[in-house]
């Protein structure tokens, strides 16, 4: 039995990842109590804060997905609470869920990235949407990615590989965030890298090569079991896989995160792992690549999150 205490692993809430959020959840409770840790799994609801601060458990692990859980708030009550938690603090937070800003800090830090343009759902409304649609696919030329410029498992991204397609996609993407990444399409070998830091500095773990069965790495190809073929790890150079763990710890110090985080990068024609976004709160599911990676590196996932949650009570006991 370990002395961490009370583990509650926070999971599910409102956001359109709930399901999967859920099924992170409770991949992470079974593998915690597998290995003796006394874990608690919750659906964070409107009795949450009632339950903190009734009975507070000794260290939180939020596997919250989407808006709330990586945005920084969920992080920021749980500091309210003065309650110890893995993961990234609320300001390292928003700046890695905003797609826009992340691309920023990593490209000041050396990292490639595909050329992209941000824009809110008001300027193509007021200032004339078919105007903006030309002058952007004359700036970034074809094909284009278009996604919501804060989210996950893929809600609102679409692919454009003609000018017409593009008010179309801009549409679904409004849908779920009011404002747009437009982003260069890089053809390539498309890989995610995890980063984990249980205390000596992060390290990344073995890049997972994702190959879609059919069709893109869309919401159904992440989370259907067969769906999408990886490969852990990577059919790639070992320089370029040396790049990309480069790439994704880069990454991970440049935006202050801690503890955990996954790089999503395409490695184009030339080699070069061009960065797409971080995640603060990787996937834990059957199909989520950072559990992949830490077994391709002979990790066991209850052991490694044991670790990081240790290391979080430890922070907490030093401040």
């Amino acid at each position: 039995m370990t002395d961490l205490g009370r583990v509650l692993v926070l999971a599910g809430g409102l956001s359109v990842e709930r399901e999967v959020s859920l099924s992170s959840g409770s991949r992470l409770h079974e593998a915690l109590s597998r290995i003796g840790v006394d874990t608690e799994l919750r659906d964070v609801d409107d009795a949450t804060l009632t339950a903190l601060a009734g009975d507070p458990p000794a260290v939180v692990i939020p596997v919250l997905h989407g808006t709330s859980g990586e945005d920084g708030t969920i992080r920021e009550v749980l500091d309210l609470y003065g309650l110890p938690y893995v993961g990234a603090e609320p300001a390292a937070c928003r700046s890695a869920f905003d797609k826009a800003a992340a691309k920023a800090t990593v490209t000041a830090s050396g990292i490639s990235t595909p050329r992209a343009v941000t824009l809110p759902r008001e300027a193509f409304h007021d200032l004339g949407a078919a105007q903006l649609i030309d002058r952007v696919v004359g700036r970034l030329g074809l094909p284009l990615v278009v996604k919501p410029r804060a989210g996950g498992s893929s809600f609102g991204v679409g692919r454009v590989e003609e000018a017409g397609q593009l008010a179309e996609a801009l549409m679904a993407c409004f849908g779920y965030h009011d404002w747009a990444l437009i982003e260069q399409a890089v053809t390539g070998v498309e890989i995610a890298v995890g980063v984990v830091d249980t205390g000596s500095g992060p390290i990344a773990l073995p890049a997972v090569e994702i190959e879609p069965v059919t069709g893109p790495y869309d919401y159904a190809a992440r989370y259907t079991p067969g769906a999408t073929t990886f490969i852990t790890p990577a059919r790639l150079p070992v320089a370029v896989l040396d790049a990309a763990a480069a790439a994704a710890v880069t990454a991970h110090q440049a935006l202050g995160l801690r503890d955990l985080s996954r790089t999503d990068l395409i490695v184009d024609a030339a080699g070069v792992p061009q960065f797409l976004e971080v995640n603060v709160a990787p996937g834990m599911t059957d199909t989520s690549t950072w559990p992949m990676g830490l077994e391709a590196a002979g990790l066991e996932f209850g052991v490694v999150c044991r670790e990081l949650a240790a290391a979080a009570q430890n922070r907490s006991r030093r401040r």
